[in-house]
């Protein structure tokens, strides 16, 4: 028997052909749908963020029911009610969907109580305001089938009635964001907000999503892309939204939360690339500034040029520590994922290594500093020409401070090095006094 063979229908009840109670809307041949273990075993859950959308979740649950009833997919109508006061619980209900209640506030945090709460195998969501079709779900399910653990829609491929996205999201925030994402996290996604997604349930339990508020829609992709795990897109369309009140959405808030979440999971493209590029620039330049003034195109170069690329340095440096501290810190706390290469990295970076180098970048600061002191005895302690004491004050300046982030980041890299090793042991030792 093929893997999914247990999920086709031998039979479709009468009561899923007029729609049935207790959110029970079509059941193949129970024989078929049990675990090893006897327990009731349903294929899809389609499931719906609900707060107050009386007046078009009745609209979205008939046509989740004609699907499954139509494709005779095992299946049930699941809302997450994130507190309505509109008596959408009890419409939901009436019409035969499950209904779970979301203590927690927000579109994410509806989406997470509904996803533990789904029985099925696999879970397709998509917003209750009557803007996507839950009555053509086939090319979502045949790539869960097909082994996808992701399936996102593309409103942009599949069409997007006149009205139906505001031009700020269609043409400015929508693509920006989708273009950042892909860019950064090498995803195949072309649509990162797209509502209507389906997923296996196991998968998208196992990356453990937090976040409560729109941005979760990002924070899946951002960590399914992460986990490599396998993520297809398909085309949807969508529709205007069927309520007469404004939508939850609020365009530059929630835009904001999702760059955010974007960069927070890619702190190479936050700290290391923008820091190596300032680092670069700012080295090259002050070590040609070093030898003197420098005169391109009739325009003289020395020492404000000096002092900004004296700037460029500490500030890429500084990055550049960032980065690897959190990278560290996201790698041992399973926020990311690790490499092998990480790891070398990891294992040979240590607090006596970081003391070393540090030292001799601080060692070089003060001989510099020792240096421009002399020279200024020599000259009596008077006034000294600025282009000649300011290029070693600014190397032992630079040199020195260093060499001190140098120490201090490797001192803080060895407590986040030992964090896990000392949870560990602060577990066993509570274990022990009890």
């Amino acid at each position: 028997m093929a893997p999914d063979d247990r999920f086709k229908p031998k039979f479709v009840p009468i009561c899923a052909m007029i729609g049935c109670s207790v959110g029970q809307v079509i059941m193949p041949d129970v024989a078929h749908c049990l675990t090893p273990k006897g327990k009731l075993m349903i294929e899809l859950t389609i499931l719906m963020p609900c707060l107050n959308e009386a007046e078009t979740l009745e609209t979205c649950i008939r046509k989740a029911q004609s699907y499954l009833v139509r494709s005779g997919i095992s299946g049930e109508v699941l809302i997450s009610d994130n507190g309505s006061s509109d008596g959408s619980q009890a419409l939901a209900e009436s019409l035969g969907a499950r209904v779970v209640h979301a203590p927690r506030k927000g579109y994410g945090a509806a989406l997470a109580a509904g996803i533990d709460a789904a029985r099925g195998r696999y879970v397709i969501m998509g917003d209750s305001d009557d803007s996507y079709d839950f009555s053509q779900l086939d090319d979502f399910v045949d790539q869960l089938r097909a082994g996808a653990d992701l399936v996102m829609g593309n409103r942009f491929r599949g069409g997007i009635a006149e009205g139906a996205m505001p031009p700020l999201h269609r043409y400015l925030g929508n693509p920006v964001l989708s273009t950042i994402g892909r860019v950064f996290y090498r995803t195949p996604v072309g649509d990162f907000h797209c509502g209507l997604r389906g997923f296996s349930r196991q998968a998208i339990l196992s990356l453990r999503l937090d976040t409560p508020g729109m941005e979760f829609a990002s924070e899946m992709v951002i960590k399914a892309s992460l986990s490599d795990m396998r993520i297809e897109e398909v085309p949807t369309t969508l529709s205007r939204d069927g309520r007469s009140r404004p939508p939850h959405l609020r365009s530059w808030r929630d835009g904001w939360l999702h760059l955010k979440l974007l960069f927070t999971y890619a702190p190479h493209w936050l700290f290391y690339y923008p820091g190596l590029a300032l680092l670069s620039v700012g080295l090259s330049l002050f070590a040609l500034l070093m030898m003197g003034p420098i005169t391109l195109g009739g325009v003289t170069f020395d020492i404000a040029a000096l002092i900004l690329a004296s700037t460029l340095i500490l500030s890429g440096y500084q990055m550049a520590c960032f980065y690897g501290i959190a990278r560290l810190f996201a790698v041992r706390f399973k926020l990311l994922p690790s490499s092998p290469r990480f790891e070398r990295i990891a294992a040979w970076a240590s607090v006596d290594r970081a003391c070393q180098f540090g030292g001799l970048l601080l060692a070089a600061g003060i001989i510099s500093a020792v240096a421009s002191l002399i020279f200024w005895w020599q000259a009596g302690w008077g006034d000294l020409d600025p282009s000649v004491i300011v290029r070693p004050a600014l190397f032992a300046v630079i040199s020195a401070s260093l060499g001190v982030q140098t120490i201090t980041t490797g001192f803080l890299w060895g407590m986040l090095s030992q964090q896990v090793s000392a949870d560990v042991n602060s577990r066993a030792f509570k274990s022990v006094q009890v």
